[in-house]
């Protein structure tokens, strides 16, 4: 059986379209078998594919980049509250996923997403990540992803790393560094091992550093970039093990996909 679904291409942590991170966001009336959801996902070939399905007063939420599940999406999330807000349902948003209850505040323009926090430690990297980076580490950190820490914000900019160095050691690294235009802290993110080379802007990235900047520059909210080619913006603060990351989205199109039922 052929099923008709909207979905909505949004620009997550932006103010405009062609920058951010772009994800498609399908809104469901029922459940759709997870092969479909996967198969959707890679259809649509973004960083992220979110599916929400209103379950008693909240919405469960998972997320697919074009090869696998993942755990947490912060960009995604932001473009589903985006998109929940743009059809009329009542804010804030409860989400239910496989990360615990998140939560989504829109506020005008701005949507404010609440993540649990989690810390980044000290730790050695293996010799073929480190490589990979191909700058000096000043840093090297282990959260959910392996954490590199550079010099500087150009330092991180100007990076070239070994893409299939990363997919062959775990297969994600965050680079960063404190400062940059306009921030308070630079970020990039490779995931090769979820099928992304770089993702443009990553929310549940910022709930890695964030911790971790906030102790070492000693102020709470942070101005944050991810220096990719798209490049994208927010303002993080993190407060009793939380990390709340405002920011903008927009919206590029929206149509009806035909998927399968079963």
């Amino acid at each position: 059986m052929i099923l008709r679904r909207p979905f909505w291409h949004v620009d997550a942590f932006t103010d405009r379209i062609f920058a951010g991170n772009p994800a498609a966001v399908m809104i469901l009336e029922d459940r759709l078998p997870d092969a479909v959801m996967q198969r959707v996902a890679a259809e649509h070939h973004l960083s992220e594919t979110a599916f929400a399905r209103r379950e008693g007063n909240a919405w469960r939420l998972r997320w697919f980049t074009p090869t696998v599940e993942v755990d947490l999406c912060g960009h995604a999330t932001l473009a589903t509250a985006f998109v929940l807000a743009r059809i009329g349902e009542p804010g804030p948003f409860r989400f239910l996923t496989r990360s615990g209850e998140l939560r989504a505040s829109v506020r005008g323009h701005e949507i404010e997403l609440d993540f649990p926090a989690r810390s980044a430690w000290k730790t050695v990297l293996p010799a073929g990540l480190a490589a990979a980076v191909g700058a000096p580490i000043v840093a090297e950190l282990q959260s959910a992803d392996p954490i590199a820490v550079l010099e500087d914000a150009a330092a991180v900019r100007a990076l070239t790393p070994d893409i299939a160095a990363i997919a062959a050691h775990g297969g994600s690294l965050i680079v960063t560094a404190a400062g940059g235009e306009e921030a308070d802290v630079t970020s990039r993110y490779f995931a090769p091992g979820y099928g992304i080379a770089e993702d443009p802007v990553t929310g549940s990235l910022h709930t890695q550093i964030v911790p971790y900047w906030a102790e070492r520059l000693g102020q709470s909210t942070l101005r944050c970039v991810q220096a990719s080619a798209r490049g994208g913006r927010m303002v993080c603060r993190f407060e009793a093990g939380r990390v709340f990351m405002t920011g903008t989205a927009a919206l590029y199109a929206q149509g009806v996909a035909e998927v399968e039922g079963g």
